[in-house]
């Protein structure tokens, strides 16, 4: 299970600690949802989720200026559990001494940020996302063409390498080579990145690893890409029916989402890059509703629908 250490999201979201005396080091957060414990606060604890982020905005603020010591000592023993990871009050707002006592009771860090509340919140949620998403790392390679994330798979030694160099020579940008991690952040949405330790570099039998961002400059790489077309190399098989037309689409899924995947057969002569292109700019073009195998199959339509109707005029002459 991913996880994200409490260390970690005050560095990202550049928070400033007002326990230093707690210690965060085992302090993880698990789950990307975060909670704002307005009815909590108001004594209302069904359902309450304090394994969360908690958040305390201007209105949960002014609301427990009010409560009496009685009242404050009480709801926020409730509130302050020690599987909270922490509790993050926005626009500098200082929590009073009561809430900072019990805080430290129950080894709840307290973080401050000077972001507006739902301005955090739509910051904190998007980034837990992505950190927090289910992760698979799979061979192949990465590549940003035109706009689309392009992966190329297959075998060990069938060129995806080669291909991607091709690619970063003519313009596009790499993302990763080898090894790809692929995070489902969203039901439609997976996103391709590279393992620290090969960032930027790419292997090439015969030569060895090249440093693609040192060769190429910085406009050639990327960090992360959406992955939005698989491209999977493989051998030439002459006795292997090839899709010639493309009415029908192929899908591979990664994490329960699909993506639309092309199997291209390898030959001596086969330029891959200008097939890799073609491929994004294919599938870009059928994104914006134009379909070049179904204009074929519509003009052949047209043109057998013609051919009748010529024929049954010559009949009637």
């Amino acid at each position: 299970m991913s996880t994200v250490a409490v260390s970690r999201l005050i560095e990202k979201m550049e928070l400033e600690n007002l326990t230093p005396d707690i210690d965060i080091k085992g302090r993880k957060i698990t789950i990307p949802d975060i909670n704002r414990p307005a009815l909590q606060l108001a004594g209302y604890l069904q359902h309450y989720e304090a394994s969360r982020v908690q958040i305390i905005g201007f209105v949960e603020a002014t609301y427990m200026e009010g409560l009496n010591p009685g009242e404050k000592k009480e709801r926020y023993e409730h509130v302050l559990s020690h599987s909270t990871p922490c509790f993050v009050f926005c626009r500098e707002i200082k929590p009073d001494p009561v809430f900072v006592d019990v805080a430290r009771e129950k080894g709840v860090p307290i973080l401050v940020t000077k972001r507006a509340t739902s301005d955090f919140m739509a910051e904190i949620i998007r980034w837990l996302n992505v950190e927090l998403a289910p992760c698979i790392s799979v061979h192949g390679v990465l590549v940003d063409v035109y706009g689309e994330g392009v992966l190329i798979t297959g075998e060990s030694g069938i060129g995806k390498s080669e291909a991607a160099l091709e690619l970063i020579k003519r313009g596009h940008r790499l993302v990763t080579d080898d090894v790809v991690e692929i995070r489902k952040v969203s039901e439609e949405t997976l996103i391709g990145s590279a393992p620290n330790i090969t960032k930027h570099l790419i292997e090439l039998r015969g030569i060895g690893i090249v440093d693609v961002k040192m060769l190429f400059g910085v406009s050639c790489v990327k960090d992360t890409q959406s992955i939005d077309l698989v491209i999977r190399l493989e051998e030439w098989d002459k006795d292997k029916d090839y899709d010639r037309i493309g009415l029908e689409e192929n899908y591979i899924e990664y994490l329960g989402n699909k993506v639309v995947c092309h199997n291209i057969p390898i030959r001596p002569g086969r330029n891959l890059a200008i097939i890799c292109e073609s491929a994004a700019v294919n599938y870009r073009q059928k994104k914006m509703g134009y379909n070049a195998a179904q204009e074929l199959y519509s003009r052949l339509q047209s043109s057998l629908k013609k051919g009748s109707e010529d024929e049954e005029s010559d009949e009637e002459a």
